[in-house]
């Protein structure tokens, strides 16, 4: 399947999706939104891709958002279910998504980046919900989400005056994993993903499931809520693998199922 707005390649169970529009610093329009829909529907999809890395073409811009040039000239913005970017609305991705953030991440940028796991920056990146300065709200989950990263007053401070802060600044707040030069960016979230593949991807989607799922609930009933995914964990042939390697002292050779 071709894409004109997203370059999107697999390989050794990592998939790379990179928002292709550089000319307008990689934000997003209806039909930019619906080809990510697809993307991250086929991943999702694939069994034979377990961790997905996200970025920007160019040196730039990770995402600028919502394309808003794009909205002044047509109107009202049309999103997939899955949200912007297909991404900021799907409660249904259990395999772990990286961020690789090679510039602005602004607005709709800065919730894609939200909505993933783990967020590599290079250093010259930068994070911010400039929505109000425009007449808009973060409503792709940036409202919302980032009161849950980091603390209240401080998300409240950046959304209420729309400043940006430096990639820096976000991983003292624990917004960043790794703060890293440009040339660096794509191979030290490269390194991230590999890492993950070194565990059990079936281990791996549990414990996202399992974590998020639980945001919100009580401890009791958040670990009484693990129960169908822990069962069909540890009656997986990777529960079986996993141990038996140990025991061989090998690596283990996961299937994910």
């Amino acid at each position: 399947m071709s894409y004109e707005f997203v370059q999107y390649e697999k390989q050794n169970h990592i998939a790379t999706v990179t928002i292709n529009r550089p000319e307008v610093r990689n934000a997003v329009h209806p039909a930019a939104n619906e080809e990510m829909a697809r993307v991250w529907d086929d991943f999702a999809a694939d069994p034979d891709c377990w961790v997905a890395i996200l970025t920007g073409a160019g040196d730039k811009a990770f995402s600028a958002g919502n394309d808003l040039k794009w909205t002044a000239q047509h109107g009202t913005v049309r999103l997939p279910k899955s949200g912007l970017g297909g991404l900021t609305a799907r409660t249904d991705l259990d395999k772990p998504l990286i961020a690789a953030v090679n510039g602005f991440a602004l607005g709709g940028g800065f919730e894609l980046a939200l909505a993933c796991d783990i967020v590599i920056a290079a250093e010259h990146a930068t994070f911010g919900l400039p929505e109000p300065r425009v007449g808009l709200v973060a409503a792709a989950g940036g409202i919302h989400r980032l009161p849950r990263h980091i603390p209240l007053k401080i998300a409240m401070g950046m959304m209420l005056t729309a400043r940006p802060i430096t990639a820096t600044r976000a991983a003292d707040l624990g917004l960043v994993n790794e703060v890293t030069t440009l040339a660096d960016l794509m191979p030290t979230a490269q390194r991230w993903a590999e890492t993950i593949l070194e565990c059990s991807p079936l281990s791996v989607q549990t414990t996202k499931h399992c974590a998020l799922g639980g945001l919100g609930k009580s401890l009791p009933d958040a670990m009484g809520a693990d129960g169908p995914m822990l069962m069909k964990l540890f009656t997986s042939a990777d529960a079986t693998e996993g141990p038996l390697a140990f025991a061989e002292k090998r690596k283990p050779n996961w299937k994910g199922v």
